[in-house]
């Protein structure tokens, strides 16, 4: 599995990318709006060069948040080895947590996160109506017929600094 960081990625194949799987190079998320260009990470690529998993995120000051994660082929460890690049990222970096906010719809995120570590620490009721009024292509139901409205904000904290 070869892990790369995003910068090293051509700025264009990274905003087809988000367009492709979150709607837009935009990341709207409760707190701010971030660019997929302008954003911190890594990436699988396959041996074609094409995107497999992409994990991105932002460093404040006592805290890293990922801010996105995809992995194209799921069970494969590809979601798991870049959330632990980000942790190992964050903790050389003196950050004393990670974050990141999910939807309530999704489930998959949801089992994944707390298998690895990750709490629920708060609810942001009704918080992706007032992302939709921003990004109007947010889907008002999941696959799965749940409906999409709440933010969950998960956070691990991490112990040791290398």
């Amino acid at each position: 599995m070869k892990i790369v960081e995003s910068c090293r990625i051509p700025a264009a194949q990274r905003n087809d990318f988000f367009a492709e799987h979150w709607g837009s190079p935009k990341m709207l998320i409760s707190t701010g709006i971030y660019s997929s260009e302008a954003l911190d990470g890594y990436a699988v690529l396959n041996d074609h060069g094409e995107i497999r998993g992409y994990i991105t995120y932002v460093m404040h000051d006592d805290r890293c948040e990922v801010t996105s994660l995809d992995s194209l082929d799921e069970n494969q460890g590809i979601g798991s080895a870049l959330l632990r690049r980000v942790e190992d990222t964050a903790r050389q970096a003196y950050r004393n947590s990670i974050q990141l906010i999910t939807t309530n719809d999704n489930l998959r995120a949801l089992l994944f996160y707390q298998k690895r570590g990750y709490q629920i620490i708060r609810i942001y009721p009704d918080a992706v109506e007032k992302a939709r009024a921003l990004k109007p292509s947010i889907p008002l139901v999941s696959d799965q017929g749940i409906p999409i409205r709440d933010e969950l904000l998960l956070q691990k904290i991490l112990i040791s600094h290398t």
